[in-house]
């Protein structure tokens, strides 16, 4: 007897394997325990069974790199890059200003309401990024919006302590007493609350050596890595990820094959954004060569107000094919296990017996529709842990 059964699928992305037809799943007490052919399932128990008509199956998506919690938009701030105006990352202290003064129970309210799309699209386990705080309270309000989203929601959720995204305007004078601030004061205060400690190594935020001092007084707080690396800029932000065996290096729109070599060596996981690439109408990350130098990647919707307010998993895998040049099987493993790879969650984004009972139904006969119909969303059921949470 099994808690929930999956017949008549047509085709099942595992990703320990290739690909199966004519499978069943059984899933019980959150976990996958039969995963094969239609004919040997177990029987059916409590929890009922479902009858996918012929549709695609794949794990359910995992997002590891989004900044979600956050008050107000930027659409003028869009407008304008539309009119001509260049980026810099400066428009990350206006979601500051706005974000300070937010209520903990609106910025949660707002929150929920993204992660309750996430999830209708397909999305399961999310990456959740402070850094809209810039002060210990309000990143502190950050981290506990997000640790309630987990609390409330069918979701996992991993949290990354991100007060290394900008230089405040209260310390644009002394980006060192920041730098100070953030490791002496904040990183004590947070890190019982946080997954990740995460810096942006840029032009205007921070540079090699200050992320080297924030990143190495995380890991003594018990803290990994990870990093936002070579975005707007070859910043040196991966050489730094792979000599400090971070989780994840992120962006790598600017990354070089020398990048690509240190972080295969390293183990770093490359996270890749293409939909900020796409709202900056900058090239993609070089994703095909990372690959071809050994690089784990992963796909993300940087789900943030400035850049990239994507929260369609499904939409950021046609953008890595089209626009950069992952095969639809590339995209679709670095969305799902590539992503859960990066976070450390052995037992996610695969659909094996002993896995946890994470997936998405497909209203569409494979998953080459994902690329291909990227304005329709085509997640049929959302189950998450062996419940159905939406569809």
């Amino acid at each position: 007897m099994t808690d929930l059964l999956l017949t008549g699928i047509g085709r099942l992305v595992t990703n320990d394997g290739p690909p199966l037809v004519g499978a069943a799943v059984a899933i019980e007490n959150g976990r996958i325990t039969y995963v094969g052919a239609e004919a040997d399932a177990p029987s059916q128990g409590p929890g009922g069974r479902i009858d996918c008509e012929d549709r695609a199956v794949i794990p359910g998506f995992v997002d590891a790199h989004t900044h979600l919690v956050f008050a107000g938009d930027r659409a003028d701030e869009f407008a304008q890059r539309l009119a001509g105006a260049d980026y810099t990352g400066g428009g990350i202290l206006s979601t500051v200003a706005a974000t300070r003064t937010a209520s903990e129970e609106d910025l949660f309210r707002h929150a929920a309401r993204r992660v309750r799309r996430m999830i209708a699209a397909g999305t399961t386990t999310v990456e959740i990024k402070t850094g809209y705080g810039l002060d210990l309270e309000t990143e502190q309000r950050l981290l506990r919006v997000a640790q309630r989203l987990a609390e409330e929601l069918p979701v996992t959720i991993r949290t990354t302590f991100l007060g290394a995204h900008t230089v405040p305007l209260e310390f644009q004078h002394d980006p060192d007493r920041y730098a100070d601030l953030i490791v002496e004061e904040m990183l004590p205060a947070v890190a019982s609350d946080a997954d990740y400690c995460d810096v942006f190594v840029e032009e205007g935020a921070f540079s090699v050596d200050q992320a080297r001092q924030i990143l190495e007084a995380a890991a003594v707080h018990g803290l990994p890595a990870r990093v936002h690396a070579e975005q707007l800029s070859h910043s040196g932000g991966a050489r730094l990820a792979a000599e400090l065996g971070a989780a994840s290096a992120d962006h790598l729109d600017l990354a070089t094959e020398d990048d690509a070599d240190a972080l295969a060596e390293a183990a770093v996981c490359a996270v890749l954004t293409p939909g900020a690439s796409y709202s900056l109408r900058k090239p993609q990350a070089p994703g095909p060569m990372l690959l071809d130098h050994g690089v784990t990647v992963a796909l993300a919707t940087d789900c943030n107000p400035g850049t990239s307010y994507f929260e369609s998993t499904g939409l950021v895998i046609s953008l890595a094919c089209v626009q950069m040049g992952l095969t639809v099987e590339q995209a679709v493993f670095a969305a799902t296990r590539g992503g859960a790879m990066s976070l450390g969650l052995e037992d996610h984004g695969l659909i094996k017996p002993g896995g946890v009972g994470d997936l998405v139904i497909l209203d569409a006969p494979s998953e080459t529709h994902l690329a291909y119909r990227p304005a329709t969303n085509l997640v049929w059921k959302t189950i998450k842990g062996g419940v159905v949470v939406a569809g």
